[in-house]
C-alpha cells in the first residue's frame, strides 16, 4: 500500500493535493481502493457545486460495495475527472494518478486540519 508523503489525507480515505493555483485535487487513497476491490462505477460532483467540509459529494462503487466520497474542505467544485467516470478501473490501477474532482477552497487554511502521511498511516494501522 502506498501513502505518498507529499499529499494530505482525510480519516474517510480521501487524498488531497494542493496545486500551484490554490485549487485542491481530490481522489480516494490506495488503501480505500484495495478495500473496495474492482471499481465498476464512479460518480463525481457537478462543476460549480458548493460543498461543505465532510459533505458526501461523490460515489465509488466496486464489485464488493458502494462508498461515499467526502469533500475534505469547504469550497466550489471546479473540475471533475471524466476519465474515471468512463473507466472506473483506472482508480484500481493507480489511485493517486486518477483523481476524482478539484475544489477551490473557501479557506486555504482548512488544509492544515488534514492528516499528513504519518497521521493517515496511523489511521490505516488502527483499522
Amino acid at each position: 500500500m502506498s501513502i505518498p508523503a507529499d499529499l494530505k489525507y482525510t480519516k474517510s480515505h480521501e487524498w488531497v493535493r494542493l496545486e500551484a493555483d490554490g485549487v485542491i485535487t481530490v481522489g480516494i487513497t490506495d488503501h480505500a481502493q484495495e478495500l473496495l476491490g474492482d471499481m465498476v462505477f464512479v460518480e463525481t460532483p457537478e462543476i460549480g457545486r458548493e460543498l461543505n467540509a465532510n459533505e458526501e459529494c461523490a460515489v465509488v462503487e466496486s464489485v464488493k460495495a458502494a462508498s461515499d466520497v467526502y469533500a475534505p474542505v469547504a469550497g466550489t467544485v471546479v473540475a471533475a475527472n471524466d476519465q474515471v467516470t468512463n473507466s472506473p478501473e483506472k482508480i484500481n490501477a493507480d489511485a493517486y494518478a486518477n483523481w476524482m474532482f478539484k475544489i477551490k477552497p473557501k479557506n486555504a487554511g482548512d488544509l492544515n486540519s488534514l492528516l499528513d502521511a504519518a497521521g493517515y498511516q496511523a489511521i490505516v494501522d488502527a483499522e
